[in-house]
């Protein structure tokens, strides 16, 4: 037989195209399928709004005007000759809204009439052929929820940012979800500021007993006549000097005592918002890395999806961390049955998952050579927060005892671990505090009575975590966005984190909240944008279409900024001052910028000359000590200054004629060098 026969006789290769969003993912999948699979990466979007002008037909139900960017573009072509050769076009990307609409767009992109799509929670060989053997349609309700999230954020974007350029400076900008979320960090600011501290005293007697002097415990004021006394109901040292009169000579005897057996539940398994919450808290990780990070491991098939908002776990989840258990603590740390966690977040699904190992089996330890270091602590985290779900409570033995003293009453409380159950494998914090034996009606010994003073503090300023989570409560948002949000608003320069890595508004979030507090109230007012977040679930839910629910918002929003068009006159920003340029000679202004105040010619464009403004809240009190010792003719002062992702370091003024910094404030410890 000839080859030319040979060739002829042969079956056709039946190829089926697999697109998923990222080469990691294409990578993992293709290890668990054969030959008939090609498994090729979209590179994430291939799709979106232009960049150049709005996109949106607002006179025409909103209609987008999607367009392919140049970076995409060769990307695009090769997709479309492996799709021309392909018997079966099968769309993998993520489960959630963006995953569909991803898929949706690939679908267009190469005509696609009949691509089947398939979604799994999981990237496990397991997971991989039971959605392949349960294809179904592209969700269109999951589509155009995503299409309306998108639609809304432009024309905020793009419609209210420029006003702010005309009316103010360039530079601003205003977005839907990032606005809100300045807004609570300006809010909690402005309650700081405006905050009166409370005196307000305490008492504790430290006692023993006849039979066991050697161990004092302390016992805390709890009730006079009868009455629990309020935190703040000793208003000042008069009050606190009184009570000690009261009890000069009192007999301290025990009233009652109560012992019990408490226990402590695990927390439930992570949702996006509670693991960056966790992460940030334990690991001081952003809530950005955090997401990348997670998304690796999901990507390698360590973890599942790690965008969701569900505490619902699989039964073979469950039925494998049990198994685990089992073998690894005994059968006394596993329970009957599994405990399941009720969902809390608004708008959850329950048909999602929450982020857990894919292997329980797969421990830490045995990661260590396949994970770098950061993320074999995210997955350690996730690992031991899942394990820990299913293990039996901590059981600890609880005291209590009343002790009176004339007409008032004392509380002691002591606590011990009976039991660890699922603190074995999710340390938490707790104190032991161990009474010593007591009985009713036993006579104390009193060794000392001790008044405290205290003051009321300020509502603490939000972190990651703290952020995320009120804008999880609030309904701000969804898990995919409490990441880029953050980003976005540290990035813009609205927020800045401190040196407790706590958030606080810079000059300019300040000003821009006051703008939209005072002329488009809707944008930043939290129950308008979580009604907002309810109708795009409504969306996806196939309740409502999707081009009302704009509509309802956009025409009040655009009469309002045409209205505002003509009501706000421009406000000039700059500042005079008395210098004059050290290069033309005409006066110095203060001008306000993206990035704040600084100061630079009057006679600009014609000349550039520009500086900082010296700010004595950087300063330190402290001259350079590099310039002390390289060039002590011209000594420059540490000042603080911040990194492009918002951390403080302190740096000579002089830079970079001076390079000297340091992470550390060198005026308290010994600096170390900033490389």
């Amino acid at each position: 037989m000839t080859t030319a026969s040979k060739t002829k006789n042969k079956k056709p290769i039946e190829l089926k195209l697999v697109i998923v969003e990222s080469p990691t993912k294409a990578r993992t999948i293709s290890g668990f399928l054969g030959d008939e699979y090609q498994i090729e990466s979209s590179y994430g979007h291939m799709r979106d709004l232009p960049k150049s002008k709005l996109g949106i037909d607002t006179a025409n139900n909103f209609e987008p005007s999607y367009i392919i960017p140049v970076k995409a573009r060769k990307r695009v072509s090769e997709l479309k000759k492996l799709a021309a050769k392909a018997t079966e076009i099968i769309l993998a990307s993520d489960e959630d809204r963006e995953g569909e609409a991803i898929a949706w767009h690939i679908a267009n992109i190469l005509d696609v009439k009949d691509a089947k799509r398939i979604v799994f929670h999981e990237i496990t060989k397991t997971a991989i052929n039971e959605a392949l053997a349960n294809p179904r349609k592209i969700e269109m309700n999951l589509v155009d929820a995503q299409q309306a999230r998108r639609i809304l954020d432009r024309l905020v974007g793009y419609e209210l940012s420029p006003f702010l350029w005309r009316k103010f400076f360039r530079g601003l900008s205003a977005g839907r979800v990032q606005s809100v979320a300045v807004r609570l960090i300006a809010d909690r600011e402005k309650e700081i500021q405006a905050f009166q501290p409370q005196e307000y005293w305490g008492l504790s007697a430290f006692l023993n007993t006849k039979k066991e002097q050697e161990k004092v415990f302390e016992a805390r004021l709890y009730k006079k006549d009868g009455k629990v006394l309020d935190k703040l109901e000793i208003k000042n040292k008069e009050e606190s000097d009184r009570i000690l009169k009261d009890l000069d000579r009192a007999e301290y005897k025990v009233a009652e005592v109560e012992s019990k057996e408490a226990r402590r539940l695990p927390g439930a398994p992570f949702t996006t918002s509670s693991l960056q919450q966790e992460s940030s808290n334990k690991l001081g990780y952003s809530a950005k890395q955090t997401m990348m990070l997670a998304q690796q491991l999901y990507e390698a098939g360590y973890i599942s999806y790690m965008r969701t908002d569900s505490v619902n776990l699989s039964q073979d989840s469950l039925a494998a961390a049990k198994t685990f258990i089992d073998s690894s603590f005994g059968k006394n740390y596993s329970l009957d049955e599994p405990r399941r966690f009720k969902n809390k977040a608004k708008g959850a699904q329950e048909a999602h998952e929450a982020i857990r190992p894919t292997t329980p089996s797969r421990t830490p330890d045995s990661m260590k050579d396949s994970l770098d270091a950061k993320q074999y602590k995210i997955y350690d985290l996730i690992w031991r927060r899942f394990i820990a779900c299913q293990m039996q409570p901590a059981v600890f033995d609880s005291a209590t005892a009343d002790i009176s003293a004339n007409n008032f009453i004392f509380r002691a409380n002591g606590s011990t671990l009976k039991f660890d159950g699922w603190l074995k494998i999710y340390p938490s914090k707790f104190t032991e505090n161990i009474l010593p034996t007591l009985a009713e009606n036993e006579i104390l010994n009193l060794k000392e009575l001790k008044p405290e003073q205290h003051f009321t503090e300020p509502p603490p300023r939000y972190n990651e975590a703290s952020l995320i989570k009120a804008m999880e409560e609030h309904g701000i948002g969804r898990p995919s966005t409490y990441a880029p949000t953050i980003a976005t608003i540290q990035a813009r320069n609205y927020v800045a984190k401190n040196e407790q890595r706590r958030f606080v508004p810079t000059e300019t979030g300040n000003m821009v909240n006051d703008i939209l507090v005072a002329h488009f109230p809707q944008i930043v007012d939290i129950n308008f944008t979580a009604k907002m977040e309810e109708d795009l679930d409504r969306i996806a839910e196939g309740q409502v279409k999707w081009a009302p629910v704009i509509k309802e918002f956009y025409e009040p929003f655009h009469e309002n900024l045409l209205k505002k068009e003509t009501e706000v006159e421009k406000k000039n920003m700059e500042e005079k001052t008395d210098e004059v340029c050290p290069n033309c000679g005409k006066p110095m202004v203060i001008k306000q910028g993206r990035f704040g105040k600084f100061m630079a010619c009057s006679g600009f464009p014609e000349c550039k000359t520009a500086k900082p403004i010296k700010n004595p809240a950087r300063e330190i009190g402290m001259k350079c000590p590099k310039c002390a010792e390289f060039s002590p003719k011209d000594i420059g002062d540490v000042v603080m200054k911040k990194t492009r992702k918002g951390r403080v370091f302190y740096g000579c003024s002089r830079y970079p004629k001076c390079d000297y910094a340091s992470w550390k404030n060198p005026k308290e410890n010994n600096a170390e060098r900033k490389t």
